[in-house]
């Protein structure tokens, strides 16, 4: 569909990496691209127009880290330590989740991410074929990799898990909105020898890396006393860190672990929310950005979270470093929105996304400046890290195809998707009294 953004503001990056508001601007989406500003491509007939007045229009957000079939276990697991809320309660639910309870729940958070203008994300979890199936059945985009585990003590299973994931991306290969990723899921849940497995599929693949690095004080500890290595020498060491590599969490750093991740290009997903949420503490981001690593923003899971809100977890990074350091430029709203848009970008490997230019994808997302929290509008740039809370969105966009606009989903079923995950959470045990 041809869309044309009438009188729309509008905002751009500039070349310093700073962002700059156009007012009446005048968007030309054609083919799925950004196919002119202010200039109208020869020949364009929209075949519908949109009046900007009183709307901002956005690059869509980048959720770099998430587990979306969680969004099942939402306020499932709270108030409990990082090892009971894992091993004690998630993973005993997750056990019961079939391949269809994972379809349901990637679409529940669909509905969530594209709601407060998500437009891509970055996930790990199981049962991808039907995690791949409820996305591409929305429309949506996303980065996929099936989280492993494995080493001495499972050969066979660590071996079935990488084979199946090659296959389900096998399968999927060649969908325009989904790319792939191999995903060893941390130190302590994949042994050295199964490690270097993985590095080396991934180089003969072509895929890049995504997984979990010093989440907590906990897996650092045990981690070192195990193998005589902090978790980022030891996946050095095995291969794993590379320019292709996106490490969620990285909360518990010395500062050779940064020197190891700008060392080799990591990119980092910082989760805010769920790591206050879970007591594991504060990814060191400022040092991070000092050392030169590229830093997004991830969500993690809703079991965790508890929420896919990416506006709530860029809110809590642009001003949880301020406290932290008593210096209120630690982590600026400038900042927090590149980690989210061009950062983000970068790190899933996304060409041609996460700003607006001629000739870029059409991810996008539009807000409604008539709320009171975004009045008066003096600063929208900083407002958006600072006062806008997500549900100002009232259109999200993924490669020039509507997805939500003012509370309707036309290519997602609301109330099938609610029934659905009404059954599978009383079935798996939650919420006995549920009809």
């Amino acid at each position: 569909m041809s869309i044309l953004f009438e009188n729309i503001q509008a905002l751009f990056e500039t070349k310093e990496g700073g962002f700059t508001l156009q007012k009446n601007t005048n968007i030309y989406i054609q083919n799925g691209k950004i196919a002119g500003i202010n200039n109208p491509p020869k020949g364009f007939k929209p075949e519908r127009r949109l009046d900007g007045r009183g709307k901002l229009l956005i690059p869509g957000l980048i959720n770099s880290h998430t587990h979306i079939p969680m969004t099942l276990l939402r306020n499932a697991a709270d108030d409990l330590s990082f090892h009971d809320w894992l091993f004690g309660r998630v993973l005993p639910l997750e056990e019961q989740l079939t391949p269809e309870d994972c379809y349901w729940g990637t679409q529940l958070g669909l509905l969530e991410m594209l709601r407060t203008g998500t437009t891509c994300f970055l996930d790990m979890y199981f049962h991808l074929d039907q995690i791949a199936k409820a996305i591409c059945d929305a429309g949506a985009q996303a980065v996929l990799s099936r989280g492993l585990m494995g080493g001495a003590e499972d050969p066979a299973g660590g071996e079935q898990r990488l084979r199946e994931a090659l296959e389900e991306i096998e399968r999927w290969r060649g969908h325009e909105n989904l790319s792939f990723m191999l995903a060893p899921h941390a130190p302590y849940t994949c042994d050295p020898g199964y490690q270097r497995e993985v590095a080396e599929t991934a180089r003969r693949e072509g895929l890049g890396i995504h997984t979990h690095i010093s989440e907590s004080l906990r897996e650092v500890e045990e981690v070192t006393a195990r193998y005589g290595k902090r978790p980022p020498a030891l996946l050095e060491e095995t291969g794993l860190l590379t320019d292709r590599t996106v490490a969620a969490h990285c909360v518990h750093l010395d500062q050779a672990d940064i020197e190891i991740l700008a060392r080799r290009g990591v990119h980092v997903a910082h989760n805010p929310v769920s790591n206050l949420k879970l007591a594991n503490g504060v990814a060191p981001v400022p040092s991070l950005r000092a050392a030169g690593v590229n830093v997004t923003l991830g969500t993690d899971g809703a079991a965790s979270n508890n929420a896919l809100n990416l506006f709530r977890d860029l809110g809590f990074a642009t001003l949880l470093h301020k406290g932290l350091s008593g210096d209120p430029q630690a982590v600026t709203a400038t900042e927090g929105l590149r980690m989210v848009w061009a950062n983000g970008a970068k790190a899933l490997g996304l060409e041609k996304t996460g700003k607006l230019a001629e000739g870029y994808t059409a991810d996008l997302a539009v807000l409604d400046l008539n709320h009171s929290n975004l009045q008066p509008p003096n600063d929208p740039i900083t407002a958006l890290a600072y006062a806008t809370s997500g549900h100002e969105v009232a259109l999200t966009m993924v490669g020039g195809q509507i997805l939500y606009e003012n509370g309707n989903y036309p290519t997602i079923d609301i109330d099938r998707v609610y029934h659905e995950v009404g059954q599978i959470c009383q079935r798996i045990g939650l919420n006995p009294d549920q009809a």
